[in-house]
């Protein structure tokens, strides 16, 4: 359980879901950890949990002028970094009819503009060697209805993987990418819908998965940490798909 020993890590939306896993992964496996969160309630759960064990930073992910300040913190704080999990998104389902331009602005903020920058920002930050990890989606590969806009800008950041590691690997950097199926995060309670129809687009989801489940935070969280690790020096411009099935058979 040593395979992130000193270590300095970033997790993007690290307060919940994937990315809360995500750092109790890495603490176990010797990371030094900080972890951004915008919602109260979930940094100070985190607080609460992790203690001063893991440095907890109020950001929002899609406002691309508070990416140089978390940059700039993250320096003072680790002097520098040695694995980032871009993790921080935000998932709407709805059909195109439904979208406006807010809200599609929104999304692409969060989930690709943000996180575009936060990577310019840290680029002094990063050592060499270090690994970076995109959290995308199934949904960049499959056509499931009412996911337009999610899945296009999941997209973004599979392009990302591949293109950032042609320009950076010559500086020691890494990019991949992980692609997660339907897991079990707050992220569905997000949706805005009320609980039955919470529960009929589980089962429609869930409809659509070879292996009958949804994932768990942990099994995306450990694939997370191989790609953080040392084990997959020889890993680059690579998505991991991690979705029972789901856009392959």
């Amino acid at each position: 359980m040593n395979r992130l020993i000193n270590k300095r890590a970033l997790i993007t939306g690290g307060t919940s879901g994937i990315g809360i896993e995500t750092a109790r992964q890495f603490l176990a496996e010797g990371a030094r950890v900080a972890i951004t969160g915008s919602s109260d309630a979930s940094i100070a759960a985190a607080r609460q949990e992790f203690g001063d064990r893991v440095l907890i930073l109020r950001s929002d992910a899609g406002v691309v002028a508070e990416q140089p300040a978390l940059a700039k913190a993250i320096l003072e704080a680790f002097g520098g970094l040695d694995t980032v999990f871009i993790n921080a998104g935000i998932a709407q389902l709805k059909p195109v009819e439904q979208w406006d331009e807010a809200a599609f602005d929104r999304t692409f903020a969060i989930n690709l503009k943000g996180p575009y920058f936060l990577l310019q920002a840290l680029l002094p930050l990063l050592a060499n060697p270090s690994s970076v990890v995109l959290n995308t989606s199934v949904n960049a590969h499959i056509g499931m209805p009412t996911s337009s806009v999610y899945a296009a800008s999941k997209a973004g950041l599979i392009s990302l993987a591949r293109t950032l590691s042609g320009e950076l690997i010559g500086r020691g950097i890494r990019v991949n990418a992980v692609s997660p199926g339907p897991v079990t995060t707050p992220l569905y309670g997000k949706l805005g819908l009320s609980t039955e129809d919470l529960d009929k687009t589980a089962a429609s989801i869930r409809a659509l998965v070879p292996a009958g489940r949804f994932g768990t935070t942990t099994e995306i969280a450990k694939a997370v940490v191989f790609l953080a690790s040392d084990e997959s020096a020889f890993t680059v411009g690579s998505e991991l798909l991690i979705d029972g099935g789901m856009s392959g058979i």
